[in-house]
């Protein structure tokens, strides 16, 4: 069956760092663009960080400089490799894979595996 499970999440202080991990199996990882989505409360899901199966990356605007999204394709896992990070990053973190399509980065709806989500919170 296919599985994505996150972990590395927690509290940390503002200005701080966190790493990311997402397993994945059950699927051909490698081909797969996966992503990391967040969700604050009240708020709808946003593309966070997106990485291709060419290893083409993209992020959220409010990231960029700030977080590192990357893939090992021979562990089947993902990473978000998260700095200076701010109150505003406080949200559940989803990792997300999609076949990848050729020349633009697949809508969330086309996201067909989740994981079960996890917490990031940074407090001041």
């Amino acid at each position: 069956q296919v599985q994505l499970v996150e972990s590395g999440g927690g509290s940390v202080q503002a200005g701080g760092s966190l790493r990311l991990s997402c397993a994945a199996s059950g699927f051909t990882f490698a081909t797969y663009c996966i992503a990391w989505f967040r969700q604050r409360s009240g708020q709808g899901r946003e593309a966070v960080a997106r990485i291709s199966s060419d290893f083409n990356t993209d992020y959220l605007n409010a990231v960029i400089g700030r977080f590192t999204i990357s893939r090992d394709n021979a562990k089947n896992t993902l990473y978000l490799d998260m700095n200076s990070l701010s109150s505003e990053d406080t949200a559940m973190y989803y990792c997300a894979a999609a076949w990848c399509s050729y020349g633009y980065w697949p809508p969330q709806e086309k996201y067909n595996y989740w994981g079960q989500g996890i917490q990031v919170t940074v407090s001041s």
